[in-house]
Protein backbone atom coordinates (compact mmCIF):
# COMPACT_ATOMS: atom_id res chain seq x y z
CA UNK A 1 0.00 0.00 0.00
CA UNK A 2 2.89 2.34 -0.73
CA UNK A 3 2.08 5.88 -1.85
CA UNK A 4 -1.58 5.50 -1.03
CA UNK A 5 -3.30 8.49 0.51
CA UNK A 6 -6.20 8.36 2.97
CA UNK A 7 -9.13 10.39 1.66
CA UNK A 8 -11.84 11.35 4.13
CA UNK A 9 -15.24 11.82 2.49
CA UNK A 10 -17.20 14.59 4.23
CA UNK A 11 -20.83 14.27 3.19
CA UNK A 12 -24.43 14.88 4.20
CA UNK A 13 -26.14 12.22 6.27
CA UNK A 14 -29.38 13.26 7.95
CA UNK A 15 -30.45 16.16 5.71
CA UNK A 16 -32.35 14.77 2.74
CA UNK A 17 -32.74 11.07 1.99
CA UNK A 18 -30.42 9.06 4.25
CA UNK A 19 -30.32 6.14 1.80
CA UNK A 20 -29.27 8.43 -1.06
CA UNK A 21 -26.68 10.10 1.15
CA UNK A 22 -25.18 6.75 2.14
CA UNK A 23 -25.08 5.63 -1.51
CA UNK A 24 -23.41 8.89 -2.58
CA UNK A 25 -20.77 8.47 0.12
CA UNK A 26 -19.96 4.94 -1.03
CA UNK A 27 -20.01 5.96 -4.69
CA UNK A 28 -17.37 8.57 -3.83
CA UNK A 29 -15.39 5.93 -1.92
CA UNK A 30 -15.40 3.75 -5.04
CA UNK A 31 -13.94 6.66 -7.04
CA UNK A 32 -11.13 7.03 -4.51
CA UNK A 33 -10.33 3.33 -4.87
CA UNK A 34 -10.28 3.70 -8.67
CA UNK A 35 -7.67 6.42 -8.20
CA UNK A 36 -5.56 3.93 -6.25
CA UNK A 37 -6.05 5.45 -2.81
CA UNK A 38 -7.80 4.58 0.44
CA UNK A 39 -11.20 6.10 1.19
CA UNK A 40 -12.69 6.69 4.60
CA UNK A 41 -16.45 6.88 4.04
CA UNK A 42 -17.74 7.86 7.50
CA UNK A 43 -21.25 6.69 6.69
CA UNK A 44 -20.13 3.09 7.07
CA UNK A 45 -21.04 3.64 10.72
CA UNK A 46 -24.68 3.96 9.57
CA UNK A 47 -24.80 0.17 9.34
CA UNK A 48 -22.95 -0.39 12.59
CA UNK A 49 -25.34 2.02 14.32
CA UNK A 50 -28.31 0.00 13.04
CA UNK A 51 -26.94 -3.05 14.84
CA UNK A 52 -25.50 -1.31 17.89
CA UNK A 53 -26.93 2.18 18.42
CA UNK A 54 -24.66 4.66 20.15
CA UNK A 55 -24.94 8.35 21.06
CA UNK A 56 -24.16 10.84 18.31
CA UNK A 57 -20.89 11.91 19.96
CA UNK A 58 -19.65 8.31 19.96
CA UNK A 59 -19.65 8.31 16.15
CA UNK A 60 -18.27 11.86 15.94
CA UNK A 61 -15.09 10.69 17.69
CA UNK A 62 -14.47 8.22 14.83
CA UNK A 63 -14.91 11.01 12.29
CA UNK A 64 -12.63 13.42 14.14
CA UNK A 65 -9.88 10.83 14.35
CA UNK A 66 -10.04 9.91 10.66
CA UNK A 67 -10.14 13.53 9.56
CA UNK A 68 -6.99 14.14 11.62
CA UNK A 69 -5.00 11.38 9.87
CA UNK A 70 -6.28 11.98 6.35
CA UNK A 71 -4.16 13.35 3.53
CA UNK A 72 -7.11 15.15 1.98
CA UNK A 73 -10.81 15.70 2.74
CA UNK A 74 -13.31 15.50 -0.12
CA UNK A 75 -16.48 17.49 0.64
CA UNK A 76 -19.49 16.17 -1.25
CA UNK A 77 -22.33 18.57 -2.11
CA UNK A 78 -25.27 19.08 0.19
CA UNK A 79 -26.25 20.70 3.44
CA UNK A 80 -24.53 19.17 6.44
CA UNK A 81 -23.45 20.77 9.69
CA UNK A 82 -21.41 17.63 10.44
CA UNK A 83 -19.53 17.76 7.13
CA UNK A 84 -19.01 21.50 7.61
CA UNK A 85 -17.51 20.77 11.04
CA UNK A 86 -15.19 18.19 9.45
CA UNK A 87 -14.08 20.74 6.85
CA UNK A 88 -13.32 23.24 9.61
CA UNK A 89 -11.30 20.60 11.45
CA UNK A 90 -9.34 19.76 8.29
CA UNK A 91 -8.61 23.43 7.64
CA UNK A 92 -7.44 23.93 11.23
CA UNK A 93 -5.04 20.99 10.76
CA UNK A 94 -3.83 22.26 7.36
CA UNK A 95 -5.31 19.23 5.60
CA UNK A 96 -6.31 20.07 2.02
CA UNK A 97 -10.03 20.15 1.21
CA UNK A 98 -11.40 19.48 -2.28
CA UNK A 99 -14.93 19.78 -3.63
CA UNK A 100 -14.94 17.64 -6.78
CA UNK A 101 -13.47 14.48 -8.25
CA UNK A 102 -11.39 16.59 -10.63
CA UNK A 103 -9.91 18.56 -7.72
CA UNK A 104 -9.23 15.32 -5.88
CA UNK A 105 -7.41 13.85 -8.89
CA UNK A 106 -5.29 16.99 -9.17
CA UNK A 107 -4.49 16.97 -5.45
CA UNK A 108 -3.50 13.29 -5.51
CA UNK A 109 -1.55 13.64 -8.73
CA UNK A 110 -3.78 11.21 -10.61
Amino acid sequence: MNNKELVYIACPYTVGDVDVNVKNCFDAAAEVVKLGHIPYPPLWTHFWHLMEPQPYEYWIKFDEYYVSISSVVWRLPGESSGADREINQAISLNIPVVYSLDELQQKLGG
